[in-house]
């Protein structure tokens, strides 16, 4: 391996720990771990750990008994300032034959994340197609051959859970190697559904498609990431929004994001979801949600006698209900 250092970097840590030890196995080679590998754990300062004296003997004690060594420093985003500082240092001049692996759970700002030869990003973006490519290449990664149909129904079942890809590859890997899979083979390995992001709900309603909308609020519901006020309350936060732009003077993305305090891309959807509803059914949506609110919080109950089923008919039956009231308001709106 060529690089001296490679910084590995995501927002969930389960992903970037799994890359960590792709990475890992990979700058290690044929070599045994127990003399080439040295695995450090950044901590928050007050701890005390690692030891910055430790870790930089690590970095600068040349290779000896073993070809070449491999140093990881894990959730590097907790060191101080001067230990990264002392990180930087060895980077702009490293040991020969000695490979720096950084773990950073957070944002691509951190200095460490710049000053790495390589950058190993595992964040996987919004689109569906962003998660399939993202499956497949997992699949891919470990040998499992799985085609369109597999890779899509592994997609619908972890939703945006995307850490849990890593071990079902591996799983799916030592289990039936290259041999091509069906649907069959995977889903008992699935497990249960995975949430999805709350814009896969916003972007049904605002297409005016009430069919996709109730089916993305039932698997919210299903997958127990959210429950029924959570799915309230993100409707809320989500055509307020638009009830804000709708009485200002807005005239692009960037003014809107300005105004929201969001990015520019989410709020110049809302902009345009704003600008197409109109005044008049942006409060009547704000009206619904409402309602649904209280309903939720013991207004109307659903189902039989039992106190559990009932609660739980009552939470499909509103945001069933509520999803598509909101859908219809958008689809009228396209007319």
């Amino acid at each position: 391996m060529s690089a001296s250092s490679i910084c590995v970097v995501g927002t969930d840590a389960t992903m970037v720990y799994d890359a960590v030890r792709n990475v890992v196995d990979e700058a290690l080679g044929a070599l045994d771990p127990t003399v080439a590998l040295e695995d450090f754990v950044a901590r928050d300062s007050s701890a005390g750990e690692p030891s910055t004296g430790r870790l930089l003997d690590a970095l600068y004690t040349p290779a000896m008994l073993v070809e070449r060594r491999v140093v990881v420093v894990r959730d590097v985003q907790y060191l101080s300032a001067d230990e990264a500082k002392a990180l930087q240092a060895w980077m702009a001049s490293p040991t020969p034959e000695t490979v720096l692996v950084l773990a950073v759970v957070g944002a691509k700002t951190n200095k460490l994340v710049k000053a790495a030869d390589v950058l190993v990003d595992v964040n996987v973006g919004s689109r569906q197609a962003d998660r399939h490519e993202f499956v497949a290449g997992k699949f891919a990664q470990y040998g499992v051959t799985a085609d369109r149909t597999v890779v899509a129904t592994v997609v619908g079942r972890v939703g945006d859970d995307l850490a849990r890809v890593d071990a079902l590859a591996r799983t799916l890997h030592s289990i039936y190697g290259t041999a091509p899979l069906t649907v069959g083979h995977v889903e008992p390995y699935l497990g249960d559904p995975g949430g999805v992001p709350e814009w896969d709900l916003t972007d049904a309603i605002d297409a005016g498609d009430a069919s996709h909308a109730i089916t993305v609020a039932r698997r919210m519901l299903d997958s127990k990431g959210r429950a029924g006020l959570q799915i309230v309350n993100l409707l809320q936060r989500h055509f307020l929004r638009l009830a804000r732009l709708s009485g200002a003077s807005v005239r692009d993305a960037d003014e809107a994001a300005s105004l929201l305090g969001i990015k520019a891309f989410p709020a110049g959807k809302a902009l345009a979801a704003a600008r197409r509803l109109g005044d008049v059914r942006v409060v009547e949506a704000v009206r619904l949600i409402t309602r649904a609110d209280l309903d939720l919080k013991g207004g109307v109950t659903f189902g039989s006698g039992d106190d559990s089923t009932a609660a739980d008919a009552t939470e499909l039956m509103v945001i069933e209900v509520l999803v598509a009231r909101l859908a219809r308001l958008s689809a009228s709106a396209r007319r």
